[in-house]
């Protein structure tokens, strides 16, 4: 079969798949090292403007932990963890807002734009989005989505036009936040009765064996969470992560994958394919 034949055979394998997400809401999170690399970012945003094109309403959420990084070390201010999340006083959450919602929200905004998607920047601050508490005092402002109000978004989506979010939360003291972008895009997902969410990071899905790629798990119910993390199959960073898939589904969110943001097109191949490329999570047993 040549490369043409295995293109059309897939467009074909992809129509149902399209059916089934006409005017559907899907929320797709990408932050962290599946952002490093232009021609990835251009690859992920081409898949976007292609869903957009087919008639799907994409809303993108995007955190951007290496660029904060960077700038901080640029600053001469030093980058510190408190169990995986980043510490976050008043001076790093300045940083964090004008790095999210400043320079990686515009980058990805003027590419979907160059590429002929109408997208809009927004942050978690616009239209009173994400409303925040302190996660603890130990993190600092660091935050809890207290409520999520989702008008602004479906505005702009009945508008047409594809939402960009950057997880920077607000709350009426006048405070900023840093806002894990896992958890932002599930509770956005749960908010928006999205129909699928996508998060994408930098390892293929759930493994059975951490070290073993070909180990993947293409499929998880919720109810069987709790075991895999007796078990150890779900352990350290991929709890929390796993926490957010299943809080989603818990908020009615039809079906959530983790993909591999460093494989092109892996968005295309996990929504439109028999196969899919990631885990899937789902509800039942």
């Amino acid at each position: 079969m040549t490369d043409k034949q295995k293109q059309a055979e897939f467009i074909l394998e992809a129509m149902p798949y399209i059916e089934k997400y006409q005017n559907k809401i899907l929320v797709i999170k990408y932050g962290g090292n599946a952002m490093l690399g232009d021609e990835f970012k251009q690859s992920v945003m081409r898949d976007l403007t292609l869903l957009r094109f087919i008639g799907i309403k994409v809303v993108l959420v995007h955190g951007g932990g290496p660029e904060i990084s960077q700038t901080l070390k640029r600053m001469g201010i030093e980058s510190r963890f408190v169990r995986g999340l980043r510490y976050t006083d008043a001076e790093t959450a300045e940083v964090v807002r004008m790095v999210l919602a400043g320079k990686v929200n515009k980058e990805l905004v003027h590419m979907l734009g160059a590429l002929g998607a109408k997208a809009v920047g927004l942050s978690g601050m616009d239209g009173e989005m994400l409303l925040c508490s302190k996660e603890s005092e130990e993190l600092g402002f660091v935050g809890k989505i207290e409520a999520v109000n989702t008008q602004l978004i479906t505005t702009c989506l009945d508008a047409g036009y594809l939402p960009v979010i950057s997880t920077v939360g607000f709350d009426h003291e006048g405070n900023i936040y840093n806002v894990n972008a896992d958890t932002a895009a599930s509770a956005i997902a749960g908010a928006l009765g999205a129909e699928s969410l996508i998060l994408m990071t930098d390892i293929r899905g759930l493994l059975r064996d951490c070290n073993d790629e070909e180990s993947l798990i293409k499929k998880v119910f919720v109810s069987d969470i709790p075991s895999l993390i007796k078990e150890g199959i779900i352990s350290g960073g991929m709890i929390p992560k796993i926490n957010c898939c299943k809080e989603a589904i818990r908020r009615g969110v039809g079906r959530v994958f983790i993909t591999d943001g460093r494989v092109k097109h892996s968005i295309l191949l996990e929504l439109l394919s028999d196969e899919g490329s990631g885990t899937m999570f789902v509800k039942g047993d």
